[in-house]
């Protein structure tokens, strides 16, 4: 069975690492989960390390060469071997499953992917799970996220009354990154300072990291979340913003999709664009929703709306944002778009 996450510690911890690892989930979590383990690999005399980029032309033998490979200083070696999307094939799941089977003595495996659900899981993961570790790391649900905010405090040596961390987990919103950042920026302003920090204490400290803007509404709905999406185009048009303003973003973000569907690699033009892997990854996510031609529908909606905000045509341009946003978060709403 896969480790839980609050497991993992206690299997970080060990004295020796296992053959093989399999962190997969959201993209800060393995992040900070595999950097620890590759901290506790060089403590425990792992001086080599090889990193494997999986992209669309990636050689699946050359896990099994680089497992094969000599130590240049007859040293224990870890293989980074990087899986974004969760997927190896036919082929990566092959060259895993031979790997699990008869591990090199002295080499670790450790496989990261930033996407994982109940239908990347196969019988190479089961494999891999009984010879090695697994774990998968999910954002915490709703009702777990003051709990969660409450030991990455502690893991940065603070602690807040649970007033505190319910009002920080509204403050970032689900967002896992900007809850990473507020903790760290508390550590700072509260270093030396062993007391509890209460909700008072937490509203002055923390800027508030919800606050919304054009940039959060084009992810959420890119990240098919089309209630927060609407949540904040809601809040965007009451705290006054300007909907021709927005539209120039929003139009450029369709822009992007559209030049990423047209790509025969979207790897390449992914770094052409120069996005980060967290975008990346947004991207793929929303065009596996949904083929070219809706992404063209949506950006001729967005082109609509600005001329209606613009007076240059009839038609009230929040209700169409409204529509565009849902459609852009669930494509099986783009009827709307007729």
């Amino acid at each position: 069975m896969p480790l839980a996450p609050a497991q993992w510690q206690k299997a970080l911890a060990a004295d020796r690492l296992a053959p093989v690892y399999l962190l997969a989930g959201e993209e800060l979590l393995v992040l900070e989960a595999a950097d620890a383990l590759r901290s506790q690999a060089k403590k425990l005399g792992y001086a080599e390390r090889e990193v494997l980029e999986v992209g669309p032309h990636f050689d699946w033998d050359d896990l099994a060469r680089a497992a094969a490979g000599m130590s240049l200083f007859a040293t224990r070696r870890l293989l980074d071997l990087r899986l974004p999307t969760g997927r190896p094939g036919v082929d990566g799941a092959k060259a895993i499953n031979e790997f699990c089977a008869d591990p090199p003595p002295d080499v670790t495996l450790l496989i990261t992917a930033m996407e994982w659900s109940s239908k990347h899981d196969g019988a190479w993961s089961k494999k891999l799970d009984a010879a090695g570790i697994m774990v998968v790391f999910n954002a915490p649900r709703p009702n777990e996220w003051a709990a969660w905010i409450g030991a990455r405090l502690a893991s940065r040596g603070l602690a807040a009354t649970p007033d505190a961390a319910v009002l920080l987990a509204e403050r970032v919103e689900g967002n896992l990154l900007a809850a990473a950042q507020e903790v760290d920026k508390l550590a700072v302003l509260r270093a030396g300072d062993s007391s509890r920090i209460d909700a008072d204490a937490m509203e002055s400290l923390v800027a508030d990291s919800a606050r919304y803007d054009v940039f959060k509404l084009t992810d959420a709905a890119l990240a098919g979340e089309g209630a927060r999406a609407l949540r904040i185009l809601a809040g965007l048009r009451a705290e006054g913003d300007e909907l021709i303003a927005m539209m120039g973003w929003l139009v450029n973000q369709l822009q992007l999709a559209l030049r990423l569907a047209n790509a025969q690699d979207l790897a390449a033009q992914a770094r052409t664009e120069r996005l980060w892997p967290a975008r990346e990854q947004l991207f793929r996510k929303a065009l596996r929703r949904a083929p070219r031609e809706h992404w063209l529908a949506c950006l001729a909606r967005a082109s609509r709306i600005d001329r209606i905000a613009k007076g240059r045509e009839q038609g009230e341009p929040w209700r169409e944002a409204e529509r565009l946003i849902a459609a852009m978060a669930e494509p099986r709403v783009a009827r709307e778009l007729a």
